[in-house]
């Protein structure tokens, strides 16, 4: 599956969850999808609890997710002291 394939799982419309990206088809948000992984949940643990979601739909999140960091001008929150 190529990341163009990936991107067009996610939409974005100001009708559903307020404008926030969610998976195609669903009210499942981008930041909802992160933050279970983030918290230790697993795909197959994401999977088994919102049925309809798939492996390239958890894949597209973390996608969409890079390619907004690309976009986005670091700027560290703090500087180390030399």
């Amino acid at each position: 599956m190529t990341n163009q394939d990936l991107v067009q799982r996610i939409t974005i419309d100001p009708k559903i969850m307020a404008g926030k990206p969610v998976i195609r088809g669903t009210r499942l948000t981008v930041e909802y999808i992160l933050n279970l992984l983030a918290h230790g949940a697993t795909p197959d643990e994401i999977m088994a609890e919102y049925e309809g979601v798939t492996r390239e739909d958890i894949q597209a999140c973390i996608l969409f997710a890079a390619k907004a960091l690309e976009e986005m001008p670091y700027m560290p929150l703090e500087t180390e002291a030399a």
